[in-house]
């Protein structure tokens, strides 16, 4: 993996629940729910959904004592259920007060999320601060210390604006910004190492809303420390402006070797899932060759050559039917998702690309003769015809999966 320069360290492995994070770990993906906490189904409905689309952990929040009294009985109910999905708790405000009243909310969780500059101001933000670093260490609980531009150490920022407004070669507004959210973060984990948690149960994050912000700040905390990141594009907006913006920040740094978990913050459109965030999160790893999650099906976009759109057609058909098929192949066929599938539609790049696939086929485009060959592993097995290419080709995909990857006796 490239590293353009950047000088990073390597980072401490936090334990969250039996998923390693940091170190040489792969990059976690995690989610965050937004349901009312207090009502217990609905966050346990949409934290199976989560977990099932692929979820490592998942955040709650944890914003008032319904809110803290339920924690035990959603993960209780996970568990009962065969769900074995870390949650973590997200904590602002009155954390310290939900965490000492609530030991059983505070036992439960697998790790806790703080802001610190949401914790208070002043001696009492620090008292507070202590309270909840002091029960995460009686708990045996990592930490992960959050802080992006509405809740930077005020204190530390007045310190650099100073200091800036007295140098001979002043720094922008935007750079004294993200040293103070960098400072923020990096004085807290200190802070808590003094208390009494270990290096090996800190988590940073500084979450910015812009791309080159976020790269910025994450290419110094990495330069800097040896904390596990998390990375995360927060307030990414809605649809693709948010996929593309968080796949641009994200890309950039997972590249660099900056970044040990990452959750995708999109916003979901009326109605649909909150799933999308967690596709899109394994979609930007797989990209980058960094991990994979299911089998990828390559498709040509098509052009003036191509008669029709059946291919794309059968391209999203095969996508659908893998992704689907992958809660029970994960566990029956280990390697399959790093199985690659090729869909194109004419005679120009099809049989090259299907060659290059583990099973390819390369269907008819204008004036081609109406026949669609078959590769596996860059061979042809087999040339379909008629109505029922579709069909047919997935039960090959089928029987492909079955022989090559069924765990041998």
């Amino acid at each position: 993996m490239s590293q353009h320069n950047v000088a990073v360290l390597k980072r401490h492995t936090v334990e969250v629940k039996n998923v390693l994070i940091g170190g040489d770990n792969p990059v976690v993906v995690q989610s965050m729910t937004n349901t009312d906490t207090a009502d217990t189904a609905a966050t346990i409905s949409q934290i199976k959904q989560l977990a099932d689309a692929g979820s490592e952990l998942v955040r709650v929040t944890v914003n008032n004592e319904a809110a803290a009294d339920s924690v035990p009985r959603i993960i209780d109910s996970l568990r009962q259920d065969g769900y074995h999905v870390p949650v973590v708790g997200d904590f602002h405000f009155n954390g310290h007060k939900l965490l000492t009243n609530y030991p059983e909310c505070a036992q439960k969780l697998a790790k806790y999320r703080i802001n610190p500059g949401n914790v208070g101001r002043g001696k009492k933000r620090d008292t507070q601060f202590q309270t909840m670093i002091e029960i995460a260490c009686r708990y045996d609980k990592p930490v992960r210390i959050g802080v992006n531009w509405g809740s930077m150490d005020q204190q530390i920022l007045a310190q650099l604006l100073d200091d800036n407004a007295h140098s001979s070669n002043p720094r922008e507004l935007s750079e004294i910004n993200r040293l103070a959210v960098i400072e923020s973060a990096l004085s807290s984990a200190r802070l808590a190492e003094d208390i009494g948690l270990t290096a090996d149960k800190i988590i940073i994050s500084c979450k910015m809303s812009h791309v080159n912000d976020l790269v910025a700040v994450y290419r110094e905390l990495a330069r800097q420390s040896s904390y596990a990141l998390h990375l995360g594009l927060t307030e990414a907006g809605m649809g693709d402006p948010g996929v593309i913006a968080s796949t641009a920040a994200l890309a950039i740094l997972l590249e660099q070797g900056i970044g040990d978990t990452i959750r995708v913050s999109l916003t979901p459109e009326p109605g649909a899932s909150r799933t999308r965030e967690v596709k899109v999160a394994q979609q930007i790893l797989q990209a980058l060759e960094l991990r994979s999650f299911t089998p990828m099906v390559v498709a040509c976009p098509g052009c003036g050559r191509t008669s029709s759109d059946y291919f794309q057609v059968l391209a999203q058909q095969i996508q659908q039917r893998l992704d689907g098929s992958m809660n029970d192949w994960r566990t029956r066929y280990p390697g399959v998702e790093n199985m690659n599938v090729a869909v194109m539609g004419c005679v120009v790049n099809g049989p090259g690309e299907s060659k290059h696939a583990n099973v390819g086929i390369s269907l008819p485009g204008n004036g081609e003769k109406p026949v669609a060959p078959v590769y596996e592993d860059g061979i042809k097995t087999v040339t379909l015809k008629g109505d029922h290419i579709a069909e047919e080709f997935m039960a090959l995909v089928e029987r492909y999966v079955a022989r090559t990857y069924a765990v041998k006796p």
